[in-house]
């Protein structure tokens, strides 16, 4: 059998016995060395060099950071969302929506996005009347944004294991964020409209400009990180380093909501987060080097190139396969799994890495809120307290239009490479 084939099929068999993904990528990979009687050296060799990388820094830094942010300056980015959309009807569930993209431009996320908005809004919309089940499927699947706007840990991850730019992944990605989040803010405040969701009071000229100046440094935080990686100032790692140090004196110093009793719990959380990606990272990078010497990427370029010679059929049937497999696995395993097999056939077909990726990052984001993995639909559901069957019919017409955004992003190449060209 071909060792690149083995570990897939093991790694795919182990994960749906219910073994954690990173011992099954782990297990699968020593098994397929042993067997094809490779040197087991090569097993520490690649899981060091899998971990010495300075860009997999960032993954630390900003989780850190994203935990950092629940200690006050979370509230504030709600506060100033409530303050431009709270008047207008259905206006929280908008509120939802952009906090969590605003949220999601610092931390990377799309748990900690759910965690720390949607356990703020939820009981807010249920409060207002819009419904426990509807309240928890605009949570969940606002929290999509956390992979796709900038940074992200999926595009770190895919970064890692292909060798593609961080930075311009971070910057084709950002249109794609954007379009997603201003369709779910449209679909959220025409549905308000229909179902005559109840308005806040508007607020007056002083309120509101003093809200404003009250989330200042909370709404700078995205600006520094963003605006610091696209314009050349900082790499996507060193910005992860500047959010936790911006964080910390915002969240402990201005805001005062951080407490030196609370570090060891923001530390502890981080790391524990942090160590099941990067155990998965270093065991990719054995599991790569097996695949790729078994001619296994090959094998499955000859074999698409047998199907068809189009691009637009073979992206097609690449959504299929990985909208599949967000349903069924974690996002980061599934990069690490697949990446390695399937830019060399993008590039077979002329399409970018960097632009594949992104796509790919959209149809594994939304795996986050399609059962049976569905993390971040189990997550806001589980917030609720609502039954999942009511909830998933509330996300399905969400899911429907994250899928448009999805066929938009991938036949519309200039989504992703437009912005990464004006920067070059």
């Amino acid at each position: 059998m071909n060792l690149g084939l083995m570990v897939f099929l093991l790694l795919l068999l182990l994960s749906f016995m219910g073994l954690p993904i990173g011992f099954a990528l782990g297990v699968g990979t020593m098994a397929a060395v042993l067997y094809g009687d490779l040197p087991p050296l090569i097993i520490p060799q690649r899981i060091f060099t899998g971990c010495d990388s300075i860009p997999l820094l960032a993954i630390p830094f900003f989780l850190l950071a994203g935990n950092m942010m629940s200690y006050g300056i979370t509230k504030k980015i709600l506060d100033f969302s409530n303050a431009m959309l709270g008047a207008v009807r259905g206006g929280l569930a908008a509120v939802s929506v952009v906090a969590a993209a605003i949220f999601a431009a610092i931390s990377g996320s799309s748990v900690a996005t759910v965690s720390a908005i949607g356990s703020m809004t939820i009981p807010a919309m249920k409060e207002e009347g819009y419904g426990t089940e509807y309240s928890a499927a605009v949570a969940a699947t606002a929290s999509i944004l956390g992979v796709i706007i900038p940074p992200s840990i999926f595009l770190i991850v895919y970064g890692s294991a292909t060798e593609t730019s961080i930075g311009q992944l971070f910057i084709g990605a950002v249109i794609p964020g954007i379009l997603l989040t201003l369709v779910l803010v449209a679909y959220v405040l025409l549905w308000a409209r229909k179902r005559n969701f109840p308005a806040r009071g508007r607020i007056d000229f002083k309120t509101m400009t003093r809200v404003t100046a009250d989330s200042s440094w909370a709404l700078f935080m995205p600006v520094l990180i963003l605006g610091g990686i696209f314009g050349g100032i900082f790499t996507a790692t060193e910005a992860a380093a500047v959010s936790v140090g911006y964080a910390f004196v915002v969240c402990m110093f201005v805001y005062k909501g951080l407490k030196w009793g609370d570090l060891p719990q923001v530390i502890v959380k981080s790391a524990i987060s942090t160590s099941a990606i990067m155990m998965l990272l270093a065991f990719s990078k054995v599991s790569s080097w097996v695949v790729v010497t078994s001619g296994f990427p090959q094998a499955v370029v000859g074999l698409a190139r047998a199907v068809t010679e189009s691009p637009v059929i073979i992206l097609l049937l690449l959504n299929m396969l990985l909208l599949v497999m967000g349903m069924l696995m974690e996002g980061n395993a599934c990069i690490i799994m697949l990446a390695p097999l399937l830019v060399p056939l993008m590039k077979m077909y002329g399409i970018s890495s960097m632009h594949f990726g992104v796509v790919m990052g959209l149809n594994l984001a939304i795996g986050l809120v399609t059962p049976p993995v569905g993390a971040c639909l189990l997550l806001g559901n589980e917030i609720a307290g609502a039954k999942l069957a009511t909830t998933m019919k509330c996300v399905l017409p969400m899911i429907i239009l994250s899928l448009i955004v999805l066929m938009i992003t991938t036949y519309m190449p200039a989504t992703t490479q437009w912005l990464p060209s004006l920067m070059k």
